[in-house]
């Protein structure tokens, strides 16, 4: 037998020129044909009936696919595949890892434009086996948490997509089992990770087809994340929190009364005390208001100042002060104004302490975002009162010293949205900047967003911002993982009202100057740079509309 192993070895050696762990070889030697030692050697190997007969070989046989499956013609990869999924009954621990590697890495191979080389439809007519033969080998002695295995059940399910719908009850029953026993003893962090990413793309797929049966994956998962929760398995709190928040989001109506108990727990200050969970807990808490923000100002009012101080606690973190941001624009966004008149005040006072104190690129660029959504949510009059009432001529401060040095640096094509949309709201829909002393700051202020629609971003960093600012966790800390299949999408929270910001502010300086008829050419020919000058003809051009 000593024969066919030389031989693979071999060849494997010859033929070897460049190789990465994620493609396998790069680059193979012309003089060996491996499509033809392929087929006359490993092919038949794998098709011997029986899996457990000389494993050395088999395991041998499986590698020489991974290695190159980059040289080898789909179509015998094709043929390769159900051999592999026979592999996974084999009892050789080598034998059955290498075969769900070898068939995870088969399916995340990529074909022309990008896509996956092997389809769902090439992959359909295996399904049942797959799926059967992968959760089997879980069983087998010495991989009841083998990451390879768990990672190519999430691949399978991410290649399979709606293939997989039918069997997902079944599925969804394992992986819960699965869950809860490694839940009492969580060892194997790759496994436990590759595990919720399935349970994510479970979701996902069948939400996807049908919305309504996010009902029976709650009725599935919430028995075993209650059971975490409460015996506070630290490593899964983030995960539980990222899948809870999948699930929330493809409720299309209000929050179920399962949600809204679980609410008064999350602002638990030991929760937020793990910087592991952090993330996850904002993601959670912004599900709660994007889809039930009128039921907690109804039911739960009492608790927006515990909604507030986790915000407070967020915010004077300089690791997570963009997280207290994203809580807050979900506040100011989604909750009925009334609900958190009275807080407003003390929300800019809190943020303006934070500047003053600690003054970060990082939370410039949230504030600003932050500022300009108030604005866009509550109108640019409120803004500059609510500035002005803090300090008098705060306004004008926040202008000349925050907004117009500084909007250059704000980044993601969102967030650049939302400060053009709240800028040209403060230049064409607040009357004391177009008669006070603040009307000095108008052009400037125009100059800033052409700036920001036309000039790179500002990505400079001050040389103290580059030392990390240590903060004090004691001892160990579970990290975050974010889980791929649980992303959220990006939100857009002026999409419905402005397509184009250049467009709108064109027409909203169109507006302004037909309430004012003059003033407005007047000074944006006077003090406006020859070049901003010639991109807001543009602007104006592309909007049909002139400045009277």
């Amino acid at each position: 037998m000593l024969i066919p192993y030389a031989a693979i070895y071999l060849v494997t050696s010859l033929a070897s020129k460049a190789q990465t762990q994620k493609h396998g070889i790069t680059q193979a030697n012309e003089l060996v044909n491996l499509t033809e030692f392929f087929v006359n050697h490993i092919l038949p190997d794998l098709k011997s009936a029986n899996v457990n007969e000389f494993p050395v070989l088999k395991a041998d046989g499986i590698k020489y696919i991974m290695i190159f499956r980059n040289q080898v013609p789909k179509e015998h990869l094709l043929v390769s595949i159900p051999l592999l999924i026979n592999h996974l009954q084999a009892e050789s621990i080598v034998v059955h890892t290498y075969a769900a590697h070898a068939l995870e890495r088969l399916f995340t191979m990529r074909g022309p434009n990008n896509a996956t080389l092997f389809t769902a439809a090439e992959i359909a007519p295996f399904v049942e086996i797959l799926l059967t033969n992968l959760f089997k080998a879980l069983t087998l002695p010495g991989s009841s948490e083998n990451e390879y295995i768990m990672k190519a059940i999430m691949r399978s399910f991410s290649l399979l997509q709606e293939a997989i719908i039918p069997y997902i009850p079944t599925l969804i029953t394992q992986l819960t089992q699965k869950l809860l026993a490694v839940s009492k003893n969580p060892s194997k962090p790759h496994f436990n990770h590759y595990m919720f990413e399935a349970i994510c793309l479970s979701i996902r797929i069948t939400c996807k087809a049908n919305p309504a049966a996010v009902v029976n994956f709650e009725e599935a998962l919430f028995l075993v994340f209650t059971e975490i929760l409460q015996n506070d398995v630290q490593e899964f709190i983030p995960y539980v929190f990222q899948v809870m928040s999948l699930l929330l989001e493809t409720h299309k109506n209000d929050i179920p009364s399962s949600y809204m108990a679980l609410f008064p727990h999350l602002l638990q200050p030991v929760l937020w005390e793990r910087t592991g969970n952090i993330p996850a807990l904002v993601r959670l808490l912004q599900a709660f208001l994007e889809r039930g923000s009128n039921t907690i100002a109804s039911a739960a009012a009492d608790k927006i100042p515990g909604l507030l101080g986790v915000f407070q606690k967020l915010i004077a973190s300089k690791a997570n002060d963009h997280q207290g941001f994203y809580l807050l624009n979900s506040i100011i966004e989604h909750m009925p104004p009334e609900s958190v008149d009275q807080y407003r005040k003390q929300i800019f006072i809190l943020l303006f302490q934070r500047l003053q104190n600690s003054k970060t690129t990082k939370f410039i660029k949230s504030f600003l975002v932050f500022i300009n959504l108030y604005c866009i949510k509550y109108g640019a009059l409120a803004l500059q009162e609510i500035f002005d009432g803090i300090q008098p001529k705060m306004f004008g401060m926040v202008l000349e010293k925050i907004i117009i040095p500084e909007i250059q640096k704000v980044s993601g094509n969102v967030e650049k949205k939302i400060c053009a949309v709240g800028i040209t709201k403060l230049l064409t829909e607040c009357p004391p900047m177009m008669d006070t002393e603040y009307t000095k700051l108008w052009t400037p202020l125009l100059q800033s967003l052409i700036g920001l629609f036309e000039l790179p971003e500002d990505d400079t960093i001050p040389d103290e911002e580059h030392f990390i600012d240590i903060e004090d966790t004691p001892g160990y800390q579970t990290a975050f993982s974010q889980l791929a299949f649980a992303g959220k999408k990006e939100h857009d929270p002026v999409g419905q009202m402005v397509n184009n910001p250049k467009i709108h502010l064109a027409q909203s300086l169109h507006k302004l100057s037909t309430a004012c008829p003059g003033r407005v050419p007047s000074m944006v020919s006077t003090s406006l740079n020859a070049e901003a000058l010639q991109y807001l003809q543009g602007y104006l051009q592309a909007a049909s509309v002139t400045l009277l």
